[in-house]
């Protein structure tokens, strides 16, 4: 019983660790693809096309624009101006949060499964040196 307790930590904390260390590489990975985005205040317009934001880009030059998305109007609401980021460099793109939900939840998976390897690898020693 007790060898089928220890194989089964050991494998929880080699595939935890494998898994999360690779898990947190892809985050770094999508973290640098996904560029910068700086916060902006946009103005919110009404066009046939549906709600716009315009915002003035220093960088670019002259006023970008982007079409809302039906989430991003449901959370802009009524509101005549709203607080957004956009991303350096890039014409028409904008989102509502600075850091990416992907990255996000790529980062807590991988950190979840490196701290289940950790875990595992500690109930592991510590079965072994009780074992004696």
């Amino acid at each position: 019983m007790d060898q089928t307790v220890e194989a089964i930590f050991e494998i929880f904390s080699w595939v935890g660790i494998g898994l999360g260390a690779l898990l947190l590489g892809v985050a770094l990975i999508v973290y640098v693809a996904d560029g910068t985005w700086l916060p902006v205040r946009a103005v919110i317009d009404d066009t046939d096309t549906g709600r716009v934001a315009r915002w003035h880009d220093d960088e670019v030059g002259g006023v970008n624009e982007a079409v809302l998305t039906p989430d991003q109007d449901a959370e802009i609401g009524d509101a005549d101006m709203a607080d957004v980021f956009y991303r350096r460099g890039v014409r028409g793109r904008i989102r509502m949060t600075q850091g990416s939900p992907a990255v996000r939840g790529v980062v807590r998976l991988g950190a979840g499964l490196l701290a289940l390897g950790v875990v595992a690898m500690v109930a592991s020693l510590v079965l072994l040196f009780t074992r004696g």
